[in-house]
């Protein structure tokens, strides 16, 4: 029974780490693929907003990836420190 108990501790860096790995190559190569359309599109009629709005769903892609891959807080965190006599 104590691997049960351990498995949730064990998995969960892991499974972090394994997302990081399987998907930072993935949204590297969509990044590098979108480098020429964001060098051309400002100069095109209404590039502004399609430039704009990739790198907006890049910004989206990279925190969702990035939110996915942090361990769940246990406490809350602490407030400030207060300095000086208690």
């Amino acid at each position: 029974m104590t691997v049960l108990t351990l498995a949730p501790r064990v998995l969960g860096p892991l499974q972090r780490v394994l997302l990081l790995a399987l998907l930072t190559p993935v949204l590297a190569v969509v990044v590098l693929a979108t480098v020429p359309a964001l060098l051309v599109l400002p100069f095109l009629q209404d590039g502004d907003r399609r430039v704009v709005s990739l790198l907006r769903t890049h910004t989206a892609t990279l925190s969702v990836l990035l939110t996915g891959s942090r361990p769940d807080p246990v406490d809350p965190p602490a407030g400030p420190r207060r300095r000086g006599r208690s």
